[in-house]
């Protein structure tokens, strides 16, 4: 047998399709991930041939009612991380972050909630792993470091505080824009002058698709090809 390469991604589409497995990559979503995530300024090809045993992850940040286009956006955000072989990092604790987990979780993905108590949430809190943190409104700064990027969804003060700190420590910012709420205007009005870090607008889905490429953060799985047949070593 031979190794070889899978796609890089699945289309959204395809991924939707009847019997398909809903991962990243078909039969081999289950393999170590060949792709690490590229930080700003790195080659994302670089980093896509180093092997890491890691997944690359995102924290969704924001606030949305329920109902609203905005809130739907979230969801559809969560099961796409999912089906790209992306960890969700969420606090769960408004509308958009929780159905975005929800959505994760139901698409086959893994989500790491932190969460500000410092006992373990119920058994139904939409996580695979969680993380009480004990630590209140001081656990905004390890939802801002959690994620190779930060993705941010209407937001008040407290998504503000996240999104700051996560500017300070150079975490790629993706706001949600044409929905209403404090991301939609983050592109033009940043946190400081330092530019420390890409912002990378998406209004739907495939948008947040093409941004999560540019930085590197979709996973590439190695598989191992079907073994040849048999009368292909006679021919060749």
């Amino acid at each position: 047998m031979r190794l070889g390469s899978c796609p890089e991604v699945q289309p959204v589409d395809k991924l939707n399709a009847p019997g398909h497995a809903g991962a990243a990559c078909c039969s081999c979503r289950d393999r170590p991930l060949q792709s690490a995530a590229a930080r700003p300024g790195q080659d994302p090809m670089t980093s896509a041939q180093q092997i890491s045993i890691r997944r690359p992850q995102v924290c969704v940040l924001g606030s949305a009612e329920p109902g609203s286009s905005a809130y739907e956006l979230a969801g559809e955000a969560g099961a796409l991380l999912a089906r790209l072989g992306i960890t969700l990092v969420s606090g769960c604790g408004s509308p958009a972050t929780r159905v975005a987990a929800v959505r994760a979780i139901a698409a086959g993905g893994m989500v790491l909630s932190i969460v500000p108590p410092d006992e373990m949430p119920p058994p139904d809190w939409p996580a695979t792993v969680v993380v009480p943190c004990g630590m209140g409104d001081a656990r905004n700064l390890l939802m801002a470091l959690a994620g190779d990027a930060c993705l941010v969804i209407g937001g008040r003060a407290g998504t503000i505080s996240e999104v700051c700190l996560a500017w300070l420590h150079k975490r790629p910012l993706l706001p949600l824009v044409g929905f209403g709420g404090w991301s939609d205007g983050l592109l033009a009005n940043p946190p400081d002058e330092r530019k420390n870090s890409p912002i990378l607008p998406w209004s739907n889905v495939a948008e947040l698709e093409t941004q999560l490429h540019s930085l590197g953060l979709i996973a590439i799985r190695p598989c191992v090809s079907a073994a040849p047949k048999l009368g292909d070593a006679t021919r060749a």
